[in-house]
């Protein structure tokens, strides 16, 4: 079956506006130690891929790392990079 379509009715991409989007990224480092946490925070640490005390690992912003951020933010040092 064939449709028609009007050439009016063309679907083009929308014109990118900003060529440079600039992605926010956070600077995770543990200052804390996981010893005596429960299993779930211990777990969130490991996902996040921090290995050691005062490893840092940097990880695009997302909800999802935000939300990791926020269950073991106390264990945490956090920094906003602009790259």
């Amino acid at each position: 079956m064939r449709i028609w379509l009007p050439t009016s009715a063309v679907f083009t991409s929308p014109p990118c506006v900003d060529s440079e989007i600039t992605v926010m990224k956070f600077a995770i480092v543990q200052r804390r130690s996981a010893i005596g946490r429960a299993r779930d925070q211990k777990g969130t640490i490991e996902a996040l891929g921090i290995k050691r005390l005062n490893h840092r690992v940097v990880h695009e912003d997302s909800p999802q790392i935000r939300g990791m951020i926020r269950k073991v933010g106390h264990l945490l040092e956090v920094e906003e990079i602009d790259e």
